[in-house]
């Protein structure tokens, strides 16, 4: 993955702001999830239409953002991790809706509404699935594979699962995990008292 990102952050004497951090989060996300998709077009995936892009995008983003909440369990107080990935969740949505926008759109959708809906449906999914720490078990994996195997043509459909399961979804797992280490605190970045399977 050519992609490089900030993954450690130095700390001002009164710290970081959660708002920043779930910013921080949610920009994190957005450039894996753009990677992946740019991934898939120069490995001869016919992405087709901007439209579709986007799903992807969303999808692989819904996922990360599920895995960055498992990964962040039992380091931070629950109702600080829930502010947390709920303003990381609401970034996403503006980061969605401005693209959309860019790409033309001048309707009065609620794209932003949509994708928070979109991301709450996924987290319900996602959550269904038993996962060591920090690490998407297979059929976690298989369900996000299957998920963008089915906005691909038909021509890209045979391959697609595998590749987001052997290959995008892991290089993008290793750079969120730097990045979420990065944002934690020493102490709250070091070893978990309890385990994240089932959460």
């Amino acid at each position: 993955m050519a992609l490089r990102l900030k993954t450690v952050w130095f700390r001002n004497a009164g710290g970081r702001s959660s708002a920043e951090v779930a910013s921080v989060l949610a920009s994190t996300i957005w450039r894996l999830a753009d990677e992946a998709v740019t991934n898939l077009s120069k490995f001869d995936c016919d992405i087709v239409t901007p439209e579709r892009g986007i799903r992807i995008l969303g999808e692989v983003a819904a996922f990360l953002l599920h895995m960055s909440d498992r990964m962040v369990y039992g380091r931070i107080p629950e109702a600080q991790r829930a502010q947390l990935l709920q303003a990381a969740g609401r970034r996403l949505a503006e980061l969605v809706e401005e693209n959309i926008r860019k790409l033309g759109a001048d309707d009065a959708f609620d794209y932003r509404a949509n994708f928070i809906a979109f991301l709450n449906r996924r987290g319900a999914d996602y959550a269904t699935f038993e996962c060591p720490p920090e690490q998407p078990s297979f059929p976690l994996l298989r369900y996000l594979g299957l998920a963008v195997r089915e906005l691909m043509l038909e021509s890209d459909q045979p391959w697609v699962a595998d590749r987001i399961m052997d290959l995008d979804a892991p290089e993008a797992l290793g750079m969120l995990k730097k990045t979420v280490d990065g944002l934690l605190s020493p102490a709250q970045a070091g070893p978990r008292s309890r385990a994240m399977a089932g959460d």
